[in-house]
């Protein structure tokens, strides 16, 4: 079995690293389930501790804890299997 992908999510302003996180099936990223960050460059408050801009909000997804992306606010990059 395939492992998820590690992808780099960064500020879409400042281009801060936010997260590592391990991203399940295709497409581009819409929401990051809690469990599945693996490290967590943020205070935790869904803002960039770089320039403070707010880049997802608190959700619960699949009766899983999420944050949910703010489009246009991250991009990411270095899939590495």
């Amino acid at each position: 079995m395939k492992q998820a992908p590690v992808i780099k999510v960064y500020c879409a302003k400042c281009r801060s690293l936010l997260y590592h996180y391990k991203k399940e099936g295709a497409g581009s990223l819409i929401k990051c389930y809690a469990d599945m960050i693996k490290s967590n460059h943020t205070k935790g408050d869904l803002k960039c501790p770089s320039c403070g801009q707010e880049f997802a909000r608190h959700a619960v997804i699949h009766n899983r804890p999420a944050h949910k992306i703010i489009q246009g606010k991250v991009f990411v990059k270095g899939l590495r299997g």
